[in-house]
């Protein structure tokens, strides 16, 4: 009879987390788009 032994590993980033890092990202290319543009970028959303 073999021992076994299970770990259980967290995930590295929660799902809220992952989500506001896409948002983010998708903020910061519009910034950036904008400021190319010479527009003031839109702040909050």
């Amino acid at each position: 009879m073999s021992k076994t032994a299970s770990v259980a590993l967290a995930p590295s980033a929660s799902l809220f987390a992952r989500l506001m890092a896409a948002i983010d990202s998708f903020l910061m290319a519009s910034a950036e788009i904008s400021n190319r543009n010479g527009d003031l970028p839109r702040f909050g959303l």
